[in-house]
Order: C-alpha cells, then sequence, then structure tokens
C-alpha cells in the first residue's frame, strides 16, 4: 500500500507529505482500502501547528468525499443487482409464456421501484448493520470514521439508497469531529515527544 502512494503522488506531481498529500491519504483511506489517514496528519500538524485548521480541512474534505465514494458504489451495485434481478424475472416469465416482452418490462420497472427502499439479496454487511441503518438512518453515519465498519456503513447507505444529501451531511460532521479530537489529544502530549519521533522527517513535513 505504501508503494502504491508514493506511486500516486508520483503521478499527480506532488509531495511526499504536505497539504496535497494529506488530501489524497484522507481520501483513499476513506475507501474500502486498509490504511489510515491519521499518522500523516498528525506528522504534518505537529510540525506545522499554524497549519491547524488548514490541515483539518483539508483532511476531514478528503475523508468525507473518499466516504461518498463508498455511498456510491454501494448505490451502483444496488442498482445494479435490481436490474439484473428484474431482467432474470423477464426472461423467466418471457420462458413461461406467461407474459409479452413489454409486460415484462412494465414489471421489471415495478420490481425496480419496490427494491428503491430495500433492495432484495445479501447486503455489504451483516444483517444487524442493515437493521441498524434501516432503523436510524442517515444519522448513524456520524460513526463513519470507525474503523473496520465506519467504511462499510457509508457503501451499506448507498446500497440501501439513502439521501446522499443527508448521508454527506453526517459523513462529514463524523469525520471532521473526529479529526479535531484526535488532533487535539495529540498536540496536548508533550512537545518534545512529538519531536522526537518525527524529528527524521522533519524536512519533508516542514511546509
Amino acid at each position: 500500500m505504501e508503494s502504491f502512494i508514493t506511486w500516486l503522488l508520483g503521478v499527480l506531481a506532488l509531495p511526499g507529505v504536505g497539504l496535497p498529500a494529506i488530501f489524497v491519504v484522507s481520501f483513499l483511506s476513506a475507501t474500502l482500502l486498509p490504511m489510515g489517514s491519521e499518522p500523516a496528519l498528525f506528522g504534518y500538524v505537529a510540525l506545522n501547528p499554524h497549519m491547524f485548521w488548514a490541515a483539518i480541512v483539508v483532511a476531514s474534505v478528503g475523508n468525507t468525499l473518499g466516504g461518498m465514494l463508498d455511498w456510491w458504489m454501494g448505490f451502483a451495485a444496488s442498482r445494479a443487482f435490481v436490474r439484473l434481478k428484474a431482467r432474470r424475472r423477464a426472461h423467466a416469465r418471457a420462458a413461461a409464456g406467461g407474459l409479452t416482452v413489454a409486460a415484462g418490462t412494465s414489471g421489471g420497472k415495478g420490481s425496480e421501484s419496490e427494491a428503491v427502499s430495500a433492495p432484495d439479496g445479501n447486503p455489504p454487511m451483516s444483517a444487524r448493520y442493515t437493521r441498524w441503518m434501516r432503523r436510524f438512518g442517515p444519522p448513524l453515519l456520524l460513526l463513519s470514521w470507525l474503523p473496520i465498519v465506519g467504511d462499510p456503513l457509508c457503501t451499506l447507505a448507498g446500497w440501501l439508497r439513502l439521501s446522499w444529501r443527508s448521508c454527506l451531511v453526517y459523513i462529514a460532521i463524523g469525520k471532521t469531529l473526529r479529526y479535531i479530537t484526535i488532533t487535539y489529544l495529540m498536540l496536548s502530549v508533550p512537545e518534545s515527544f512529538w519531536q522526537g519521533i518525527f524529528a527524521p522527517f522533519k524536512h519533508l513535513l516542514v511546509g
């Protein structure tokens, strides 16, 4: 994964560490890729305290857009599943001789309409998380920052076709509060501790 990030930054002509790199890493870490953005953000802010809010905004925007990419993937998968199921149903009816081609097409549209709120089939997460998402809706995405389950929650919201606007708001709130809280806690640690850790990388991190 680190080699992929290095390659991507090189392709985009971005520095190894800095606000553009923080954006890229934050965006990718919000997808289903197994990586985190906190180390890059922590290191940058530790050596550039005056860039605290700029780094928070950049990381939050990147992470939120990554979460919305997860939402879109779930939404696209749901639409593809519904269309495939409707097509198979139409073919089965046509083969049985019970419906004309036009009636079969109409039936497929009806099936897709019914599936908008709750598509059939296996969701991208377990039944427990699906019940939670249907019960609490977009506000559950305040937890989209959680490791392991946060990104799939965004995908599940897209699968269930929850409003993208509402999902965007709650994803942004959750991820921004996460970055502010964790970064603030990091800054509360004695400066000498962070200087010792990031000293070898200071020439890369200082903007």
